[in-house]
């Protein structure tokens, strides 16, 4: 009972406060890319003081993390990694489902800040897209962050990464980093109920650019799912 009414208390003081954010991002986009960028920051930490505050929820980062304009390949578990990791990669390019960026509004300010929207059927041009929109983040020397599993996935499940991860590993012909974690624990894909804890986000080594699309593939996806064991 306690941690659904805690679970409540985060809905509607997150989501409030996520409205507000929003509105206000129409300003925030009128001084430029980098008052974005800030913005988002301040919404991401909102939810991170939620999280801990109301829900009991923190993040314990294990592994090094490389400065430069990286690949991130990340483990989907929740909605609450998508959101922590705007903060512990600085402002990364997120590459999103595709309905994410038609929600009124939001949609329009995730576009400005730099989201990367991809259809999951995986159609040829939605993919041609993603790589174009994936390409201006790399010029402008941002982090991009993809969870090549496609989809919200329960602990113990390790699908095969979906086609667009590969296309995205050779178009930007950088290294990758993966990100492991266990969000799924706390905050489970099919419940409104969330429980206190801490999520592990470890990231492994730096996999080279340049590898065969078999090899780096199972070599991500190994590595993200190192903590489901």
């Amino acid at each position: 009972m306690m941690n659904l009414l805690r679970s409540i208390l985060f809905a509607i003081v997150f989501y409030f406060l996520t409205v507000i954010a929003v509105l206000s991002a129409f300003v925030a986009v009128r001084f430029g890319d980098k008052a974005l960028c800030r913005h988002a920051q301040g919404w991401a930490k909102i939810h991170r003081w939620c999280a801990r505050w109301l829900l009991g929820i923190s993040t314990r980062v294990e592994g090094a993390i490389p400065d430069g304009p990286f690949l991130f390949a990340a483990k989907h578990q929740s909605m609450y990694e998508t959101i922590d990791l705007l903060i512990i990669l600085n402002d990364p390019a997120v590459v999103v489902k595709r309905e994410l960026t038609d929600i009124p509004l939001f949609g329009k300010v995730a576009l400005h800040y730099g989201m990367i929207p991809v259809d999951r059927s995986g159609s040829a041009t939605e993919l041609r897209k993603m790589m174009r929109a994936a390409a201006n983040a790399r010029k402008a020397r941002r982090r991009v962050l993809i969870f090549p599993e496609g989809t919200r996935v329960a602990p113990g499940t390790q699908p095969e990464l979906r086609p667009g991860f590969a296309g995205l590993y050779r178009q930007l012909g950088v290294p990758v980093i993966p990100i492991a974690l266990d969000s799924g624990f706390v905050s489970p894909r099919n419940s409104f109920v969330k429980k206190p804890g801490v999520v592990t986000m470890r990231f492994g080594e730096p996999i080279p650019p340049g590898l065969p699309r078999e090899e780096i593939e199972a070599r991500v996806h190994a590595a993200i799912n190192a903590l489901e064991g």
